[in-house]
């Protein structure tokens, strides 16, 4: 019944089956779970000798008249006569002349809206109205008709109105599903069956209503707190399946046998320390207790799978570096997989930087197990433009071209995913593929709420590094309002003479946009140009997603050897560029950012010794962009902001939820820490009590939930 075609669903235009497709509404299923985003009560239903001016209402009777009226001031109006049997009542629709023809003389018809009073009359303002089947006694009580009314007369949901669908249509044909189904209309009995999920243990326990029920509250709810019962079901099956989803990745990862396994003698830890102490700088606290626990995942029979957290400059890079050498050192090969071809030549730079400045002897080490030529391994980089890519290096660094199916490797140990959630499942798990279940490390810049983490990276094991290098000065964060942009600009024309610094300037937008939203966006193009004669003594780059790789690698290579000033760009800088003279970062449209990303671009400069400075601007004037914006610069915590922008923005694609099947929760929360406590405590319960596979119902949701998630990819 649920998996019904929306094409299925009786008296529904094709015009209106393509809108709910337009929507991603493909089966009965799929409409039961657009869920309103609020209600109105019109619950009351009123006679009209009761009727008081300023009451919001529905009054039910007849039609006794009806006539087209201009008022004095050119209004066109439609006026009906509703007789009730007690009295009569004017409803007035402004500029609908089609009514004339739909609502006739002695039909019934039932009206929401607010009673108002003229003169010695008393007159309905019309929110919702619908007919009423001429079969229909109206004289039976009050409650008995709410139950076969659908927009007025109880509390009606409102939806979401996209793609040319309104409220009323949709709950005109989410009351057909249900009605077919005998849940909700005309007699409310129950019959419908989406299947139970839960067992009986959950549901008791956590003082849920069942399914049915929750469906049928949450579109037709007979109060507003059988409507918060039903959210809260629906809310705790989403996470709660999301959960569980998760909780089987894990198991089942688990249950591989790692095909090259490593093995960690006294002989190879002491080659990994020597690493480590060769080092020019000492790793901190946090770095040394991430390494220990991948390195205990690396001891263990079965394939680590783990996401290694840091903020931009806390040294992730390093750590991962170290799991690759450790890989090298069990002769296997370690992929070092990025986003970005930029990206990507980044970390082989910093790679190759690492181990020629760790001092390794090139003295020949042997043992039982190993017999090495030479301690320091061999790295290499490919991507897309590589010409003629070197499969037998030991560290291979490249984009997603790395998993391409050309490519042919001697024995993948290892795959390092930065910027995780950039990358698809499905191209992760080509990644894992290649090497035959190998160890799997991903790192992200990005900050994860402890909500995130315990829903949507529940199958991984996590890793923070929470503490920054000593040598980082906290960089100092001003929102620049629109009065005081020359100010700021001459200012910058003194870092750079003065004190020789070099600038980062990130728009959002590549080329200027004709949408009237985005009208104020600063385009990377246009400023470029604008920029050009504001600061006509310095030399200026462009940087975008559409250059050629060759000259992105000359952009970034001049700017790096101090040949441009300033670097003009879009959001490509914000991960991936390391450039230590660079002092000052100014963003362009702040407000189009997450505080997140402000967060991430912010960590482009401070990387050397002089001071830096990050400058956020926006040319609109509002009380909330301002506050928020604000709290950014005096916060650098990315923790705290990425709460923060998870309780203003929402989870969106923030951190990566595209990636996992949804891009936005439909009715859950992922600020309610609440509730995704309890649904982790229900899926450890259910796991430890319960065969899964006999729930049949839970395991076609969890199936569909996976299957979305990689359709998604």
């Amino acid at each position: 019944m649920t998996e019904t075609p929306i094409n299925n669903l009786p008296k529904t235009s094709s015009i209106t089956i393509r809108k709910f497709k337009a929507l991603e509404i493909n089966t009965y299923f799929d409409l039961l779970n657009y869920f309103p985003s609020r209600y109105e009560d019109y619950s009351v239903i009123t006679k009209v000798e009761s009727a008081q001016p300023g009451e919001t209402v529905t009054v039910i009777g007849k039609i006794a008249d009806s006539k087209f009226q201009i008022t004095r001031t050119g209004l066109r109006l439609q006026v009906f006569k509703l007789n009730d049997g007690t009295g009569e009542i004017e409803i007035g629709f402004f500029n609908q002349p089609y009514l004339l023809r739909v609502i006739k003389k002695d039909m019934q018809l039932s009206v929401a809206g607010v009673v108002e009073r003229y003169g010695k009359k008393l007159a309905l303002k019309p929110l919702e109205y619908e007919v009423i089947d001429s079969s229909i006694a109206l004289s039976q009580p009050a409650q008995s008709l709410s139950r076969i009314l659908k927009h007025t007369g109880r509390i009606i949901p409102i939806y979401p109105e996209k793609k040319g669908l309104s409220s009323k249509t949709i709950r005109e044909k989410i009351a057909i599903i249900l009605a077919t189904s005998g849940a909700c209309l005309p007699a409310g009995r129950v019959d419908f069956r989406v299947g139970e999920t839960l067992p009986k243990d959950i549901i008791s326990f956590n003082n849920l209503v069942s399914e049915d029920i929750a469906y049928k509250q949450i579109h037709f709810p007979d109060s507003m707190e059988m409507a918060t019962k039903a959210k809260n079901r629906l809310a705790f099956d989403e996470l709660f399946n999301i959960q569980l989803s998760s909780m089987i990745v894990r198991k089942d990862w688990e249950s591989k046998k790692i095909t090259n396994r490593f093995k960690i003698t006294d002989q190879i830890l002491e080659l990994v320390n020597k690493l480590i102490e060769s080092l020019p700088y000492k790793l901190t606290r946090a770095q040394l207790k991430s390494w220990g626990e991948i390195k205990n995942d690396l001891s263990r029979n079965f394939p680590m799978n783990r996401l290694l957290q840091g903020e931009v400059g806390s040294g992730k890079t390093v750590v991962a570096a170290l799991a690759a050498y450790l890989s090298y050192l069990n002769e296997y090969q370690t992929f070092f997989m990025a986003p970005t071809e930029i990206l990507a030549q980044q970390h082989y730079k910093t790679i190759v930087q690492l181990f020629k400045q760790s001092e390794i002897t090139s003295s020949a080490t042997s043992s039982s197990h190993h017999n090495f030529r030479n301690s320091q391994p061999k790295i290499s980089l490919i991507t897309g433009s590589t010409k003629i890519p070197d499969h037998n290096s030991d560290i291979i660094v490249g984009t997603h071209s790395l998993i391409s199916k050309k490519h042919n490797y001697k024995k993948v140990g290892l795959v390092i995913v930065d910027e995780q959630h950039r990358f698809g499942v499905v191209q992760r798990a080509e990644a894992k593929l290649k090497g035959k279940n190998p160890h799997l490390l991903t790192m992200t810049a990005t900050p994860i709420p402890r909500t995130v983490a315990l829903t949507l990276y529940r199958e991984l094991d996590l890793s923070a590094i929470d503490e920054m290098p000593k040598n980082r000065q906290p960089i100092k964060t001003y929102f620049v309002p629109k009065n005081k942009r020359q100010a700021a600009y001459r200012w910058i024309e003194l870092q750079i003479s003065k004190f020789k610094s070099q600038i980062f300037i990130v728009c959002p937008l590549i080329e200027e946009s004709t949408s009237e939203t985005l009208k104020t966006v600063r385009a990377a193009t246009v400023e470029f140009e604008n920029l050009k004669k504001i600061f006509p003594n310095f030399k200026l780059g462009l940087l975008h997603g559409r250059l050629k790789f060759v000259e992105k690698d000359m952009i970034m290579s001049d700017f790096k050897n101090k040949k441009l000033d300033i670097l003009v760009s879009t959001p490509v800088v914000e991960v991936g560029i390391d450039i230590p003279n660079a002092t000052v970062m100014m963003i362009e449209g702040g407000e189009r950012f997450g505080l997140a990303q402000l967060h991430q671009l912010r960590g482009r400069v401070g990387r050397g010794e002089k001071q830096s400075y990050c400058l956020v601007f926006s040319e609109i004037e509002n009380t909330q962009i301002t506050q928020r914006l604000n709290f950014f610069s005096k916060t650098q915590n990315g923790n705290e902001l990425a709460e923060r922008d998870l309780h203003i923005r929402g989870a969106g694609n923030i951190f990566g939820l595209e990636q996992h099947g949804f891009s936005t929760l439909k009715i859950a929360s992922l600020s309610d820490y609440e509730l995704i406590t309890k649904t982790k405590k229900a899926v450890e319960y259910f796991e430890k009590h319960f065969d899964f596979e006999k729930f049949i119902f839970l395991k076609e949701r969890v199936k569909k939930y996976n299957s979305t998630k990689v359709a998604k990819n």
